[in-house]
């Protein structure tokens, strides 16, 4: 394979991926961005590269382009290359780093030849630091070749490809979402509620990162069920209750991130969901906030 790589897209993560690439001896080409000054940061950033302000034939010169762009823009990229690639695209692979999204948005590129897949790093991409991707796991889909060639640039990051069909990528990045944004959203939901008691804000983090890193390394080590901790794996509804009580002081959607993931805990983790979730929902209806009296009616 010719490690010639074309970048459409310089964000964190193409600018990552290209970085990383080039250390590793690919040939970095076009590298594209919407202006000038940003195609000039990511090449700098990269250390190779021809910065591009937007589309151009440069970027038929090299034998893989990595399309990097946010997933609304990847169509509009694959017909633009459709359009100034021509026979061009003829031998070219094509890779897009959604991972929400099919082979299939680039269509358009594939009528014309290209050989078309998607190359997508379970990893957080701050843009500052470069960060290794030594072990994690690179979801590939696409056609033949492109898949071969997604999978050599995984394994040569240090990462671990694994091949999904492209009609379930929503939920493989649904589940991605779960695990990332939605722990970080009850995170710091909860700090918020020991800022609400009455905590500085690194005396709530210093109190509860420690029990969500003891709990996520009992996961690795042990499995769900014996890392499962606190009122719900003991079955102590009277616990549950009080907290639903508590939450009331707080915005609606404390108590009702609350009451879902007690459903959702029953469902995946306990063994017996079905009575625990009998037993949720008596205290779900027996909890509601009662409704203001205005005017003698309700």
């Amino acid at each position: 394979m010719e490690k010639t790589l074309a970048i459409i897209g310089a964000g964190r993560v193409g600018r990552t991926l290209g970085r990383r690439l080039r250390e590793l001896g690919w040939q970095i080409g076009a590298v594209v961005a919407r202006g000038e000054a940003s195609a000039r940061r990511a090449v700098r950033f990269i250390g190779a590269g021809k910065a591009c302000p937007g589309m151009t034939r440069q970027i038929l010169a090299s034998r893989v382009i990595l399309v990097a762009t946010p997933d609304e823009e990847i169509a509009v990229v694959g017909q633009e290359l459709a359009r100034i690639g021509e026979e061009e695209l003829r031998g070219r692979v094509i890779l897009h780093t959604s991972g929400a999204m099919d082979s299939g948005v680039l269509d358009a590129v594939q009528e014309r030849g290209g050989t078309v897949g998607s190359l997508h790093p379970l990893q957080s991409f701050s843009g500052v630091a470069v960060p290794s991707l030594e072990g994690k796991v690179f979801t590939i889909e696409g056609e033949p070749r492109a898949v071969r060639v997604a999978r050599r640039i995984a394994r040569a990051l240090g990462g671990s490809p694994v091949r999904i069909a492209g009609s379930k990528k929503v939920l493989y990045h649904a589940a991605a979402a779960m695990a990332a944004g939605h722990v970080l959203v009850v995170e710091e939901a909860a700090t918020q509620l020991l800022l609400f008691l009455g905590m500085k804000r690194s005396e709530a983090v210093r109190a509860l990162l420690p029990l969500t890193r003891q709990v996520l390394e009992n996961f690795e080590r042990l499995g769900p069920r014996a890392a499962w901790t606190g009122p719900h794996s003991r079955g102590d509804y009277k616990v549950v209750r009080a907290h639903l009580d508590a939450l009331h002081e707080s915005p609606e959607e404390f108590s009702q991130a609350y009451e879902a993931l007690s459903r959702l805990a029953a469902r995946v983790l306990s063994q017996n969901a079905v009575g625990m979730l009998a037993e949720l929902e008596m205290i779900f209806v027996l909890n509601k906030p009662k409704a203001k009296v205005i005017g003698g009616s309700t």
